[in-house]
């Protein structure tokens, strides 16, 4: 399994699959021709459907710049079609073209290339694959996730986590202070100030809980939606959730940095597991995939702050993933905005319920986190197309029948 750096990439957003990857793959193809005086770029599956909504265009042009890049939003898939985020990179000299590559973009910000052999995103740091096996090793040699995370990872992870941390804390902060309308034409207006800002009759806990935790969810999706500054985690859709639970316990219980970072040591490690056993992929699995996964993170992140043992960590991942099994990716107008930014503020708040909920149940479960990956998996791929990022069904369809439209 890959290095948990591999689930945490910063950038701007709105979509590690439609913009950072897309970027990765022209970056990589620019290197590789530099005879190119020009490019052209064909999009297919969901790259075609919601690529202009999420800024896939822009990205590619802005990435080849200064040299002219057509894209081209296919209407029709080729047959032999690996993944629904693929693209086609062509290099032109004089009109002739001299290159091509086939990318896959599958979600988190890396890209798969058709005839070579592994993602772009660095090489296997854990001989553990699944969670099952790394409890195992933890239990024998007597060590907790954490410590299992430096001895894969080295020391230097905690550093890598702390500017990971830093950039995560930097969303919030920046998306509580702005205001006004986000870009892409549906005219939403940023909430997280008002949420963050507003005076509520009732002083209940909950409420306040649930006040907070979504306006530091709001605050990071906003900015996201507005190209902003965010880590993927696990992508950029569902960026908003682990920096809401972790900025909210940090606040609450005044958690040293430190002790945040570990926690965002062991929220990686469920993360890239289901990168690794299932998909990240919004286009690929659907929203389970982005929200459901972030959701697990997080929960998992809490139980760690909270002391949990590695079973009751387990669990609160594996309840926050199960609860989300079959939750389509529907984005209405193909924009990172409706359902998806409110839906960052709702997982969160059920990373932290799943969280207590494993606290007192954890010696009565029945499913693994590993069992719950390869189910949502499967989910997935079972899901029609239309409810895996193409904006066909669902709250997007629905949307467009009542006649609005960009």
């Amino acid at each position: 399994m890959k290095s948990i750096r591999d689930i945490y990439k910063t950038g701007a957003g709105p979509s590690s699959s439609h913009t950072m990857g897309p970027q990765a793959a022209a970056r990589l193809f620019r290197e590789e021709h530099p005879e190119a005086d020009a490019f052209k770029v064909l999009l297919y599956g969901s790259l075609s459907k919601t690529g202009r909504g999420h800024g896939t265009d822009r990205i590619l042009q802005t990435t080849f710049a200064p040299l002219p890049a057509e894209v081209v939003f296919c209407t029709e898939d080729p047959s032999d079609m690996k993944h629904p985020n693929t693209l086609d990179l062509i290099a032109l000299q004089n009109g002739t073209e001299t290159g091509r590559l086939r990318v896959m973009s599958i979600g988190g910000g890396d890209i798969l290339i058709e005839g070579r052999d592994t993602a772009r995103s660095g090489e296997e740091v854990y001989p553990e694959n699944s969670f099952a096996e790394i409890k195992q090793f933890c239990e024998c040699r007597y060590i907790d996730l954490t410590e299992y995370i430096e001895v894969c990872e080295g020391e230097d992870i905690w550093q890598y986590l702390h500017g990971v941390w830093e950039t995560m804390k930097s969303a919030v902060r920046t998306g509580l202070e702005k205001e006004g309308i986000l870009p892409g034409g549906l005219k939403i207006q940023r909430k997280a100030k008002l949420l963050y800002n507003q005076k509520l009759a009732t002083q209940h806990a909950e409420v306040l809980e649930c006040q907070m935790v979504s306006a530091y969810a709001y605050a990071v999706s906003e900015q996201n939606a507005d190209n902003g500054i965010i880590v993927t985690a696990p992508t950029c859709g569902a960026c908003g959730v682990v920096p809401a639970v972790l900025y909210y316990l940090q606040q609450k219980k005044g958690i040293p940095d430190d002790k945040i970072v570990r926690a965002l040591g062991v929220a990686g490690l469920f993360g890239e597991l289901a990168k690794k056993n299932a998909s990240v992929s919004g286009a690929e699995c659907g929203c389970q995939a982005e929200i459901g996964v972030a959701c697990s993170m997080a929960a998992a992140a809490a139980g760690n702050l909270f002391g949990y043992s590695i079973d009751q960590i387990e669990y609160a991942a594996e309840i926050a993933l199960e609860h989300h099994l079959g939750l389509t990716c529907d984005p209405i107008c193909g924009l990172v905005q409706i359902p998806c930014i409110e839906r960052n503020a709702v997982a969160a708040m059920r990373a932290l319920n799943s969280v207590n909920l494993a606290y007192f149940l954890s010696g009565t479960r029945r499913i693994s986190y590993d069992m719950v990956l390869r189910s949502m998996y499967q989910t997935g791929l079972d899901l029609n197309k239309r409810y895996r990022e193409t904006a066909e069904g669902g709250l997007a369809a629905a949307y467009l029948r009542k006649g609005k439209s960009l």
